[in-house]
Parts: structure tokens; sequence; C-alpha cells
């Protein structure tokens, strides 16, 4: 049996997540990560890396990925170690009073405290309904932007009226061949400077609107696409030369395994307890959009605020017989960061 003990296990490894690392080592408190996704940042590695984010407080504008790099490099000194690719199935409370995870891979990581710092849970996609669209997915069908450089030289369709769809028009008007918005209304939902800037575009001749327009069909021949072929309000189709279909219909969130934990839910979130943020569950805490209580605000400066709070409810769990004598950073300082600029991938195999 593979059982490995730590102090604390944080089950997401989101900017919540990895500000919890540096929250818990600040008290002398070593973490184990785990994490669904093969790489480190959650939601703003896996949905929008390439995303500016304005409402960080001291940052007037920070790509997502820079935030979570920032963020890695933030918690390096802390050594915490990264379980990715992997799930938290079960959760057992030891006489001691200690609590183990058991992940997908038998890993078992025995700790004092489980902080839930799963966003949204596994996050998936909402396909389109389309006639073969599996077909196509992968290299013609995408519902996410990992490399924007990937896209140069190709007619993308964008598919949706939200932040998303035209944040990636405008940031990739310069790169593809051909960009063209299709959206069921002739309105956007998306921050107004935003929607200016691409309305901007369209004026240039830039980007194209198709509005209000749905997706009707593809065309190719099952593998490779040619075509995306839309439906106005009054039935009459018309086909779009595209060899990219960007699909950003929203995302469904899924618990995934934690919604076997026995823990009190509110959809696919966890009720806590003001101020520690603690679960109905002993020792097991939940932050970030996954945790609800009454005048949630589902920001991430929230989050960051109630990690924290966790952290500081989880030291007497991990030092029983000691009394906080809390520092700030600023007189405390932290242990030396390691040398270089490090990446989220090479934090990752520095460190796990």
């Amino acid at each position: 049996m593979n059982v490995t003990e730590t102090d604390v296990v944080i089950v997401g490894a989101g900017p919540v997540g990895l500000f919890g690392v540096f929250q818990c080592g600040m008290l002398r408190m070593q973490c184990h990560v785990v994490d669904s996704l093969a790489e480190i940042g959650g939601q703003c590695t896996a949905l929008y890396p390439d995303k500016p984010i304005y409402d960080i407080p001291g940052l007037p504008g920070v790509n997502a990925g820079d935030l979570i790099g920032n963020l890695v490099r933030q918690a390096a000194p802390f050594l915490p170690i990264y379980h990715l690719g992997q799930t938290a199935d079960r959760v057992e409370h030891e006489t001691d009073g200690r609590i183990t995870v058991t992940l997908s891979s038998g890993v078992k990581l025995r700790a004092a405290a489980v902080i839930l710092a799963a966003g949204g849970g596994t996050l998936r996609p909402n396909r389109p309904p389309l006639e073969g669209v599996e077909g196509y997915e992968g290299r013609h069908v995408i519902y996410r932007v990992d490399q924007i450089d990937a896209l140069r030289g190709r007619h993308v369709v964008i598919a949706g009226g939200g932040d998303s769809a035209v944040d990636w028009a405008n940031a990739l008007e310069p790169v593809a061949a051909s960009v063209t918005v299709v959206h069921r209304r002739p309105r956007f939902r998306a921050a107004p400077a935003s929607v200016e800037a691409m309305m901007a575009s369209v004026e240039r001749g830039r980007i194209s609107l198709a509005t209000p327009c749905q997706l009707h069909s593809l065309e190719g021949d099952g593998s490779a696409m040619s075509g995306v072929v839309i439906v106005d309000d009054t039935g009459t189709t018309r086909t779009l030369a595209a060899d990219t279909l960007l699909a950003l219909f929203g995302i469904s969130p899924h618990l995934g395994p934690l919604s076997d934990w026995p823990l009190a839910l509110d959809g696919a979130t966890v009720k806590v307890k003001l101020p520690s943020c603690e679960t109905t569950l002993p020792g097991v805490y939940a932050v970030g959009d996954i945790a609800q209580y009454e005048g949630k605000l589902k920001l991430i400066l929230t989050g960051f605020a109630e990690v924290a709070a966790a952290a500081h409810a989880i030291y007497p769990r991990v030092h029983p017989n000691e009394v906080l004598h809390f520092e700030h950073s600023t007189t405390r300082g932290v242990p030396a960061s390691p040398p270089g600029d490090v990446t989220r991938q090479e934090a990752v195999e520095a460190l796990s």
C-alpha cells in the first residue's frame, strides 16, 4: 500500500489552489496538490491561457497563463508535490484524526486536513448539436485555444456570443486568415470595451459577423472539414468556408468523484461555514468557486482570501501544541525562490 504522509492535501491546481500552497507554506505546512488536468492552472490553463484578467489587485491587467506562472513561482519555495492527471476518488477519516485521500492512481495521501479548491469541478465543454461533430473534434472542431499560433493562417468560425467568443475574435484577428463570429442574437454578452474592439475590426473588414444566425451543419468527409453551414431566422442556409470551428457554448461543471464524498452539496458546489470555510466533514475545507455560502462572490480574489482563512484554521491541526503568532510577509519574508524564471511545466518536473 502506497501511503504518503503530508500536512495538507489540496484538490485543485488552479490559481486558488496554488495560492493555498503559499499560504500553507508560510505557516510551515507542506502540501500535495491533486488535479484531474494534465497541466497546472485549472481553468486559466485549460480554457483561456492567453486571456487577460483585469481584477487581480495590484495588476491592472495580467495574462491568465502569466498569472499561473507567477503563482507557481510563488508556491515553489515551499516544494509542493503535484499529482496531475489524477482525481481524488475517496476520503476516509482515520481514528487518529488524520484524513486519507485515495487518488485514481491508487496513491494514498494521509494528511491533517484537505482543501478543496477544485473550481467548478471537472469541466466539460458543451458540444454543439451537429451531426458527425465527433469526427472533426480535436483538429477542426475545438472548444478552447491552447496556442494562438496554431490557428495562424486558418479560416476560423467562432460560435458564441459571450466574453470568450468576443475575446478570441479579437485575439485571433491579427493571426487567422479570416475570423467569422456566429451568434443567434445581434447583441453580445461581453465587456463593452471588447465588443467595441471587435466592431472596429468588423468595420475594417478584419472580422465578419453572422447574426442572427445559428450553426446548422458541417461540410467535409467526416474527418477533414471544409465549411460550416449556418442558418438565419428565415431558415435560409449558407456555407462559410472554414477549416476551424471554435465552439464556445459554455462549460458544464461536474464534481466528478467529489460528488461521492459525504459533503453537504448545493448543485455543483459545497456548502461551507465562515470564516474557516470548513465543510460538514471535519478537517475538509472548500475554497474558491466550489465553495458556497450566502453572499458568495465568485472571483479569484475571493478565493485567495478564503484559502488564506482556511490555512489559518488548519494550523492547529498540523501544529496542535503551538500558538500561532502571525507575522506579515513584509516582516517575516519567504524562503529563497528557485533560481531562474520557472515555467509551469518546469516546476512540475522539478518539484514532483
